[in-house]
């Protein structure tokens, strides 16, 4: 029998316990072993819960307990996550987590510890919740050269944008809808400001290239300043607003940024809809790939996280090899990569054919107050200095 602990109670921890429990039998089976939960931590207490008897609340019962072999971190945040999981690391334990903070900003480091310690820190639940896409990239894809990762990779934003074209709604109503069911924190900065996203495309990126990607560095846009204006603009060219986290492999290195874009029907993520995550991958060898589904909630997440438990109880004392060095990867500068753009203006079409000579003009019955319109392809540096010739710019949104 292995006997784990899960350090966190709330949505995930709960739900890793109920899956565990729900599944005990297929789960055994595929492990090869009886996985049982020894301890749970947290500071609450569970009185109607059957997990109240194994509900501790001081962590160095857990790290002091030789027969605890795998941690499950579902904490949440950087500290005191981190440092729980460096100690259970060092002690011989492995660890699974769904944290994408903590492993975004150390998971170089922690990998380096279960290496040396020849055990394991798992993270597929990290990033797409229950969609698979650690391991493929860790395993499956390793004969390919990953020259390009385009996600939609927070369930949030991707509700509220669907829920503004589907009901040209603003944003600020959709937002009050999304924290009504739960969808949106009554903070959603991290999500609708793009955060989120971008630990998300950080980790994949020091995945495909093997080195430290600091999320830091990623040029990084939410979808606060959408409104139901821009959704007309981009029903009426037949393209989608999707928040989308990308990674690409250019001449200059790895590309990375997370922004608002106008994608065409032909884009594979253009129906990728509602709470659903989805990623696509670009290989030299293997073309074009999708992952797609629920990329957040309690089982989808406790699923991918159970799945890195049985990965690493076949795996005991033997380190299953993850390609993320410390060393650190300088980013391109985003400013070098091109693009078209959607740009809504106070100008006349005159004024905005002098400075962006080849822009397709978009009209949209019912505005009358602006012009709205596309760039041909051009790099970020060329359209600012464009846009400031032009001013008064209202909007601006790659495409």
């Amino acid at each position: 029998m292995i006997k784990i602990a899960v350090l966190g109670y709330g949505t995930i921890g709960s739900g890793v316990v109920e899956v565990l429990e729900k599944n005990k039998e297929s789960i055994t089976k595929r492990a090869g072993d009886e996985i049982s939960v020894k301890y749970v931590l947290d500071l609450r207490d569970f009185e109607n819960d059957p997990i109240q008897k194994k509900i501790v609340h001081d962590y160095n019962i857990i790290a002091e307990d030789e027969e605890i072999a795998v941690v499950v971190e579902a904490m949440g945040g950087v500290e005191p996550a981190y440092t729980f999981v460096k100690r259970a690391l060092l002690a011989g334990k492995s660890v699974a987590t769904s944290n994408k903070a903590l492993v975004a900003k150390h998971g170089a480091e922690l990998i380096d510890i279960a290496r040396e310690k020849s055990i394991n820190f798992m993270f597929e639940a990290s990033v797409g919740g229950g969609i698979p896409i650690i391991r493929p990239l860790n395993s499956s894809l390793t004969a390919d050269e990953i020259e390009e990762i385009t996600g939609i990779l927070n369930g949030t934003t991707n509700y509220m944008l669907t829920k503004m074209s589907n009901e040209g709604s603003d944003y600020a109503d959709v937002l009050k809808e999304a924290q009504a069911k739960g969808y949106a924190e009554a903070d959603p900065t991290a999500d609708v400001e793009g955060h989120d996203a971008c630990r998300k495309i950080a980790i994949l990126t020091s995945l495909v290239c093997g080195r430290q990607v600091d999320f830091e560095e990623i040029h990084t846009e939410g979808i606060s300043k959408i409104t139901a204006t821009d959704i007309k603009y981009a029903k009426q060219m037949g393209r989608a607003i999707k928040l989308l986290a990308t990674s690409r492999k250019t001449e200059n290195g790895y590309a990375a940024m997370v922004a608002p874009r106008m994608i065409t029907a032909e884009h594979p993520l253009y129906n990728v809809n509602g709470v659903f995550n989805a990623i696509f991958v670009h290989g030299n060898v293997l073309g074009d790939a999708m992952f797609y589904g629920s990329g957040a909630g309690k089982l989808p997440t406790a699923s991918a996280v159970i799945a890195d438990i049985i990965d690493i109880v076949k795996h005991l004392h033997k380190n299953i090899l993850v390609a993320w060095s410390s060393k650190k990867l300088e980013l391109s500068d985003y400013e070098k990569s091109s693009c078209r753009f959607f740009v809504r203006t106070a100008k006349s079409e005159e004024e905005v054919k002098k400075i962006f000579t080849d822009a397709e003009i978009i009209r949209v019955p019912g505005i009358d107050d602006e012009t709205g319109f596309l760039t041909q392809e051009m790099s970020e540096y060329d359209y600012k200095e464009a846009a400031e010739r032009l001013g008064e710019i209202r909007q601006m949104i790659r495409a």
